[in-house]
């Protein structure tokens, strides 16, 4: 993030837990919270696409090498979260994972990316794969990689 947005506040979901979950986390830099039912959980801040607010969530996460995958499951719904529409318009984001903080951009990953992916996140939280059995929307799995120096 910039030094301007460095100082802008940040709302946090409006979802009772997870607002919880968000707090416990940034007051324990992820010591508690750090992971949710034994899934490894980070912290995402998006740009609101409307409001232009700095928006924070906390989500479930895989890796791939140097990269996060996060997935738009918005539990099961046949909408997309918030946070996907956000980071859609806008890709820079800040993740949190445990005391570590940086920016990153965040894309949906491609056709052949997903093939790879999506067992890897259907491994981390096998009820994803639920999910989409019962959506016809294709869930979205993103890719945040970590900004270099210098970018954003």
């Amino acid at each position: 993030m910039t030094e301007q947005e460095q100082h802008e506040t940040v709302e946090d979901s409006p979802v009772g837990w997870v607002a919880s979950h968000i707090r416990r986390y940034v007051r324990t830099d992820g010591a508690d919270g750090g992971t949710f039912h034994g899934v490894p959980s980070l912290l995402l801040t998006t740009r609101g696409r409307r409001s232009g607010t700095l928006r924070r969530t906390a989500l479930m996460y895989g890796r791939d090498g140097d990269n996060h995958l996060l997935v738009a499951s918005n539990g099961g719904a046949d909408r997309h979260p918030a946070w996907y529409l956000n980071l859609s318009a806008d890709p820079t984001v800040e993740i949190q994972v445990d005391a570590e903080r940086f920016v990153g951009r965040a894309r949906t990953a491609t056709a052949e990316e997903r093939v790879r992916l999506w067992p890897v996140m259907t491994k981390v939280f096998p009820t994803y794969a639920r999910y989409q059995k019962g959506t016809e929307r294709e869930i979205p799995l993103v890719i945040v990689e970590r900004a270099s120096e210098g970018s954003g």
